[in-house]
């Protein structure tokens, strides 16, 4: 594995493996059947990643996915292979530094719309409801502030992108692509997903304000891949000092991306590095959240 001088794992490089394709904060790898999927340190923020990388990030995050799909085994999930011990042969002499942050997954193709679920109104659904009294299209009741509770979970899917921006998309317009009955099913496992870890959440003092979720398809078996109520997919706020209308204390990408709108950077061009109370801050707040939400500590 390349790493940085702060010893955060940036990418990885694993010999004897064709090259993997790098996304914002993950490594995959093509072994023919399956997949191995390495979660590296670095972090993004506004369809930008950003420099330096947060240390341990990427074993935490993998540690409690890997805690919400076991959690979560009532939907079938990409997973084969969690520990690296039961990796395939060819990738025991790198067990080590695979250990903590890479999983084996079934194949699955690809869903192209992300699936998300809002319990409260923030972000992207904020910013829209301000303009017109919608979130991601769906009419709300007038009244309602920065971080208000919605009357019940709603459902906004967005298109995936590869690079640039997601954007909002109605449901018609998911179900015209990929067919009704899909769409259906998408809507409701995601919004029967949210309330489950909702409720976990809530009972570790958390709220779990919104998340998005990616779903594949093995044939005809719908599978949950990908990451699963991570802070990087997932907005989490401290519940004894949530009030609406004020900004939550939070253990998610917020911080960062707070940071970032303070820093008088224009959102296009290279982001500036993070500075390093930042980068520690983060790191705090993905360990408080891993140990809130399992009741544990990840290995690191």
């Amino acid at each position: 594995m390349r790493e940085t001088a702060d010893a955060a794992v940036w990418q990885t490089e694993i010999s004897g493996l064709p090259a993997p394709r790098r996304g914002k904060v993950r490594d995959v790898y093509d072994l023919g059947e399956t997949l191995l999927i390495v979660a590296c340190d670095r972090i993004s923020a506004y369809d930008h990643v950003l420099r330096p990388a947060v240390p341990g990030k990427g074993k935490i995050l993998n540690q409690l996915s890997n805690f919400w799909f076991e959690r979560l085994d009532s939907v079938p999930n990409h997973l084969l292979a969690t520990d690296a011990a039961d990796f395939p042969a060819s990738l025991q002499p790198h067990r080590e530094q695979l250990a903590g942050r890479a999983v084996l997954v079934r194949k699955a193709r690809v869903v192209p719309f992300e699936c998300v679920a809002r319990g409260y109104l923030a972000g992207s659904a904020f910013k829209e409801y301000q303009r017109d009294g919608r979130a991601c299209g769906i009419p709300l009741q007038p009244g309602l502030v920065r971080a208000s509770r919605l009357p019940e979970p709603i459902f906004t899917p967005a298109t995936k992108a590869e690079s640039g921006h997601d954007e909002n998309v109605s449901f018609e317009v998911m179900a015209a692509a990929i067919g009704g009955d899909l769409a259906a099913r998408l809507r409701d496992l995601t919004l029967e997903l949210y309330t489950a870890a909702a409720e976990h959440a809530a009972e570790r003092g958390l709220l779990l304000a919104d998340t998005k979720l990616e779903l594949g398809l093995a044939g005809d078996e719908l599978l949950l891949i990908d990451e699963v109520f991570t802070p990087d997919s997932s907005r989490y706020w401290q519940a004894d000092t949530w009030r609406p209308g004020e900004e939550p204390a939070s253990f998610d990408k917020q911080f960062v991306r707070n940071w970032l709108d303070g820093s008088g950077w224009d959102h296009e061009s290279p982001p500036p590095p993070l500075p390093p109370e930042v980068v520690e801050g983060t790191r705090g707040r993905y360990l408080e959240a891993y140990r809130r939400i399992t009741g544990g500590e990840p290995a690191l």
